[in-house]
Protein backbone atom coordinates (compact mmCIF):
# COMPACT_ATOMS: atom_id res chain seq x y z
CA UNK A 1 0.00 0.00 0.00
CA UNK A 2 1.24 3.75 -1.06
CA UNK A 3 2.45 5.68 1.54
CA UNK A 4 -0.51 9.06 0.26
CA UNK A 5 -2.35 8.90 -2.54
CA UNK A 6 -2.53 12.27 -4.40
CA UNK A 7 -5.50 13.84 -6.00
CA UNK A 8 -5.62 16.65 -9.02
CA UNK A 9 -8.98 18.58 -8.94
CA UNK A 10 -9.65 21.11 -11.44
CA UNK A 11 -11.73 23.83 -11.55
CA UNK A 12 -14.99 24.08 -14.18
CA UNK A 13 -13.27 23.82 -17.50
CA UNK A 14 -14.80 26.78 -19.58
CA UNK A 15 -15.22 25.86 -23.32
CA UNK A 16 -12.58 25.72 -26.14
CA UNK A 17 -10.75 28.22 -24.31
CA UNK A 18 -10.95 26.34 -20.76
CA UNK A 19 -9.97 23.03 -23.36
CA UNK A 20 -6.97 25.10 -24.89
CA UNK A 21 -5.26 25.47 -21.45
CA UNK A 22 -5.52 22.32 -20.28
CA UNK A 23 -3.91 21.04 -23.72
CA UNK A 24 -0.99 23.41 -22.66
CA UNK A 25 -0.68 23.52 -18.81
CA UNK A 26 -2.05 20.06 -17.69
CA UNK A 27 0.96 18.24 -18.27
CA UNK A 28 3.53 20.19 -16.66
CA UNK A 29 1.17 20.04 -13.46
CA UNK A 30 0.88 16.44 -13.61
CA UNK A 31 4.50 16.30 -13.91
CA UNK A 32 4.49 18.35 -10.23
CA UNK A 33 2.87 16.40 -8.54
CA UNK A 34 2.42 12.88 -9.86
CA UNK A 35 -1.45 12.97 -8.91
CA UNK A 36 -2.69 9.36 -8.50
CA UNK A 37 -6.33 10.67 -9.79
CA UNK A 38 -7.27 13.35 -12.28
CA UNK A 39 -10.89 14.61 -11.68
CA UNK A 40 -12.00 18.13 -13.37
CA UNK A 41 -15.73 19.27 -13.82
CA UNK A 42 -16.69 19.17 -17.18
CA UNK A 43 -20.60 20.80 -16.98
CA UNK A 44 -19.25 23.92 -19.18
CA UNK A 45 -16.66 22.00 -21.39
CA UNK A 46 -18.87 22.28 -24.39
CA UNK A 47 -19.33 26.17 -25.89
CA UNK A 48 -19.28 27.40 -21.94
CA UNK A 49 -22.73 25.47 -21.42
CA UNK A 50 -22.79 21.56 -20.84
CA UNK A 51 -20.93 18.64 -22.47
CA UNK A 52 -20.99 16.73 -25.41
CA UNK A 53 -19.91 13.05 -26.04
CA UNK A 54 -17.34 14.78 -28.69
CA UNK A 55 -16.12 17.14 -25.94
CA UNK A 56 -16.23 14.44 -22.82
CA UNK A 57 -14.20 12.33 -24.90
CA UNK A 58 -11.68 14.33 -25.45
CA UNK A 59 -11.30 15.54 -21.91
CA UNK A 60 -11.43 11.57 -20.74
CA UNK A 61 -8.26 11.07 -23.27
CA UNK A 62 -6.22 13.35 -20.01
CA UNK A 63 -8.90 13.24 -17.16
CA UNK A 64 -9.76 10.16 -15.13
CA UNK A 65 -13.25 11.31 -14.07
CA UNK A 66 -15.61 14.27 -14.89
CA UNK A 67 -18.34 15.92 -12.41
CA UNK A 68 -20.86 18.52 -13.62
CA UNK A 69 -23.12 20.34 -12.16
CA UNK A 70 -27.34 22.34 -13.36
CA UNK A 71 -25.57 22.78 -16.88
CA UNK A 72 -25.21 18.87 -17.37
CA UNK A 73 -28.69 19.05 -19.47
CA UNK A 74 -27.86 21.72 -20.97
CA UNK A 75 -26.49 19.98 -24.15
CA UNK A 76 -28.96 16.95 -25.16
CA UNK A 77 -26.68 14.27 -26.51
CA UNK A 78 -24.94 14.27 -23.27
CA UNK A 79 -28.52 12.59 -21.55
CA UNK A 80 -27.66 9.52 -23.42
CA UNK A 81 -24.21 9.86 -23.17
CA UNK A 82 -24.40 9.82 -19.57
CA UNK A 83 -26.05 6.22 -19.16
CA UNK A 84 -23.11 4.95 -21.42
CA UNK A 85 -19.47 6.44 -19.70
CA UNK A 86 -19.85 6.27 -15.83
CA UNK A 87 -17.09 8.71 -15.42
CA UNK A 88 -19.21 11.42 -16.45
CA UNK A 89 -21.05 11.71 -13.23
CA UNK A 90 -23.99 14.05 -12.65
CA UNK A 91 -25.40 15.40 -9.56
CA UNK A 92 -26.08 12.02 -7.22
CA UNK A 93 -29.03 14.41 -5.72
CA UNK A 94 -31.03 14.63 -9.13
CA UNK A 95 -34.22 12.48 -8.76
CA UNK A 96 -33.19 8.68 -9.51
CA UNK A 97 -35.23 8.12 -13.41
CA UNK A 98 -32.44 10.83 -14.78
CA UNK A 99 -29.66 9.36 -16.73
CA UNK A 100 -26.43 8.64 -15.40
CA UNK A 101 -24.95 8.18 -12.13
CA UNK A 102 -23.45 10.53 -9.31
CA UNK A 103 -20.57 8.49 -8.27
CA UNK A 104 -17.80 6.23 -9.47
CA UNK A 105 -15.26 4.45 -8.11
CA UNK A 106 -11.79 4.88 -9.63
CA UNK A 107 -9.25 1.94 -9.46
CA UNK A 108 -5.57 3.69 -9.56
CA UNK A 109 -2.83 1.92 -10.60
CA UNK A 110 -1.25 0.19 -7.73
CA UNK A 111 -2.90 2.80 -5.70
CA UNK A 112 -5.73 1.32 -4.51
CA UNK A 113 -9.68 2.88 -5.13
CA UNK A 114 -10.55 6.31 -5.08
CA UNK A 115 -14.39 7.02 -4.88
CA UNK A 116 -15.99 10.32 -6.80
CA UNK A 117 -19.35 11.71 -5.30
CA UNK A 118 -20.72 14.60 -7.46
CA UNK A 119 -23.45 16.67 -5.34
CA UNK A 120 -25.34 19.71 -6.27
CA UNK A 121 -26.46 22.11 -3.30
CA UNK A 122 -29.72 23.88 -3.40
CA UNK A 123 -29.64 27.41 -2.20
CA UNK A 124 -30.21 29.94 -4.98
CA UNK A 125 -30.16 26.82 -7.36
CA UNK A 126 -32.99 24.18 -8.19
CA UNK A 127 -35.13 22.62 -5.79
CA UNK A 128 -33.31 19.09 -5.67
CA UNK A 129 -33.37 15.91 -3.29
CA UNK A 130 -31.19 17.02 -0.31
CA UNK A 131 -27.80 16.45 -0.65
CA UNK A 132 -26.79 15.76 2.55
CA UNK A 133 -29.09 13.32 2.86
CA UNK A 134 -27.97 11.56 -0.59
CA UNK A 135 -24.51 12.46 0.37
CA UNK A 136 -25.25 9.76 3.37
CA UNK A 137 -27.24 7.13 1.16
CA UNK A 138 -24.23 7.19 -1.76
CA UNK A 139 -21.54 6.89 1.01
CA UNK A 140 -22.59 3.66 2.34
CA UNK A 141 -21.61 2.08 -1.26
CA UNK A 142 -18.70 4.28 -1.82
CA UNK A 143 -17.55 3.21 1.47
CA UNK A 144 -17.49 -0.74 0.90
CA UNK A 145 -15.45 -0.21 -1.86
CA UNK A 146 -12.54 2.30 -0.76
CA UNK A 147 -12.01 4.91 2.46
CA UNK A 148 -10.57 7.67 -0.18
CA UNK A 149 -13.83 9.54 -1.28
CA UNK A 150 -13.60 13.33 -3.21
CA UNK A 151 -17.25 15.01 -2.96
CA UNK A 152 -17.51 17.67 -5.67
CA UNK A 153 -20.06 20.27 -3.84
CA UNK A 154 -21.79 21.95 -7.38
CA UNK A 155 -23.37 24.99 -5.04
CA UNK A 156 -23.78 28.69 -5.46
CA UNK A 157 -23.82 29.36 -1.36
CA UNK A 158 -20.73 29.81 0.55
CA UNK A 159 -22.69 28.77 3.87
CA UNK A 160 -24.08 25.47 2.18
CA UNK A 161 -20.73 24.36 0.81
CA UNK A 162 -19.58 24.98 4.25
CA UNK A 163 -22.07 23.01 5.96
CA UNK A 164 -21.73 20.09 3.81
CA UNK A 165 -17.91 20.56 4.37
CA UNK A 166 -18.85 19.98 8.26
CA UNK A 167 -20.84 17.25 7.19
CA UNK A 168 -18.84 14.99 6.23
CA UNK A 169 -15.73 15.69 8.40
CA UNK A 170 -14.22 12.30 8.91
CA UNK A 171 -16.52 10.90 6.54
CA UNK A 172 -14.40 11.54 3.36
CA UNK A 173 -11.15 12.49 2.11
CA UNK A 174 -12.16 15.89 0.42
CA UNK A 175 -15.05 17.92 -0.15
CA UNK A 176 -14.37 20.63 -2.52
CA UNK A 177 -16.45 23.10 -3.99
CA UNK A 178 -17.11 23.78 -7.42
CA UNK A 179 -19.75 26.26 -10.06
CA UNK A 180 -19.07 29.68 -8.77
CA UNK A 181 -15.48 29.58 -11.48
CA UNK A 182 -13.78 31.87 -8.74
CA UNK A 183 -10.89 29.91 -6.73
CA UNK A 184 -11.31 30.67 -2.93
CA UNK A 185 -8.47 31.11 -0.40
CA UNK A 186 -10.17 28.89 2.68
CA UNK A 187 -7.89 25.49 1.88
CA UNK A 188 -7.76 23.49 5.10
CA UNK A 189 -8.05 20.29 7.06
CA UNK A 190 -10.84 19.78 9.08
CA UNK A 191 -10.71 18.43 12.45
CA UNK A 192 -11.68 14.74 11.82
CA UNK A 193 -9.41 14.46 8.69
CA UNK A 194 -11.89 16.12 5.61
CA UNK A 195 -9.52 18.64 3.02
CA UNK A 196 -12.02 21.24 2.19
CA UNK A 197 -12.16 24.38 -0.03
CA UNK A 198 -15.33 26.23 -0.68
CA UNK A 199 -14.61 26.98 -4.88
CA UNK A 200 -11.83 25.48 -6.73
CA UNK A 201 -12.43 28.04 -9.59
CA UNK A 202 -12.30 27.61 -13.02
CA UNK A 203 -10.03 26.68 -16.13
CA UNK A 204 -10.06 29.20 -18.57
CA UNK A 205 -9.51 33.14 -20.01
CA UNK A 206 -7.88 34.72 -17.68
CA UNK A 207 -9.10 38.22 -18.91
CA UNK A 208 -13.28 37.16 -18.15
CA UNK A 209 -15.80 37.94 -15.53
CA UNK A 210 -16.11 33.93 -14.86
CA UNK A 211 -15.08 32.99 -18.01
CA UNK A 212 -17.22 35.66 -20.50
CA UNK A 213 -16.07 38.14 -22.24
CA UNK A 214 -16.29 41.29 -19.62
CA UNK A 215 -17.67 43.93 -21.50
CA UNK A 216 -20.74 41.57 -22.45
CA UNK A 217 -21.01 40.56 -18.95
CA UNK A 218 -20.67 44.43 -17.41
CA UNK A 219 -23.49 45.63 -20.16
CA UNK A 220 -25.91 43.11 -18.85
CA UNK A 221 -25.45 44.30 -15.40
CA UNK A 222 -25.68 48.01 -16.72
CA UNK A 223 -29.12 47.29 -18.62
CA UNK A 224 -30.52 44.37 -17.10
CA UNK A 225 -31.51 43.31 -19.89
CA UNK A 226 -30.89 39.63 -20.87
CA UNK A 227 -27.38 39.56 -23.25
CA UNK A 228 -25.71 37.01 -25.90
CA UNK A 229 -22.69 35.66 -24.10
CA UNK A 230 -19.53 34.88 -25.50
CA UNK A 231 -16.46 33.31 -23.99
CA UNK A 232 -13.00 35.15 -23.45
CA UNK A 233 -10.40 33.90 -25.23
CA UNK A 234 -7.44 35.56 -23.99
CA UNK A 235 -5.00 34.93 -20.85
CA UNK A 236 -4.59 31.75 -19.50
CA UNK A 237 -6.56 31.04 -16.25
CA UNK A 238 -5.89 27.29 -14.92
CA UNK A 239 -7.07 26.86 -10.52
CA UNK A 240 -6.29 23.33 -9.08
CA UNK A 241 -6.58 21.73 -5.89
CA UNK A 242 -4.27 19.19 -4.61
CA UNK A 243 -5.04 17.09 -1.91
CA UNK A 244 -2.63 14.20 -0.30
CA UNK A 245 -4.47 11.29 1.51
CA UNK A 246 -3.49 8.27 3.63
CA UNK A 247 -4.79 5.37 1.60
CA UNK A 248 -5.03 3.26 4.74
CA UNK A 249 -7.35 5.37 6.67
CA UNK A 250 -8.77 7.52 3.73
CA UNK A 251 -8.12 10.96 5.85
CA UNK A 252 -6.51 13.88 4.36
CA UNK A 253 -2.82 14.70 4.65
CA UNK A 254 -2.73 17.93 2.94
CA UNK A 255 -4.28 20.17 0.46
CA UNK A 256 -3.18 22.47 -1.43
CA UNK A 257 -4.03 25.52 -4.46
CA UNK A 258 -2.45 25.44 -8.20
CA UNK A 259 -3.19 28.77 -9.79
CA UNK A 260 -1.81 29.45 -13.15
CA UNK A 261 -2.64 32.98 -14.76
CA UNK A 262 -1.24 35.08 -17.66
CA UNK A 263 -1.50 37.41 -20.30
CA UNK A 264 -1.15 34.50 -23.29
CA UNK A 265 -3.07 35.20 -26.48
CA UNK A 266 -6.23 32.76 -27.38
CA UNK A 267 -6.61 31.42 -31.17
Amino acid sequence: MPDKISILFLGDVIGRPGRRVLAKYLRPVVKKYSPSIIIANGENAAGGLGITEKVAEELLSEIDVLTSGNHIWDKKEAHDYLDQEPKLLRPANYPPKNPGKGAYVFETRGKGKIGVLNLQGRVFMEPLDCPFRTADEELKSLRASTPVIVVDFHAEATSEKQAMGWYLDGKVSAVIGSHTHVPTADERILPQGTAYITDVGMVGGYNSIIGIRRDQSIKRFLTGRPQRFELEKEGVFLSAVVVEVDPKTGKALSICREIITGEESGD
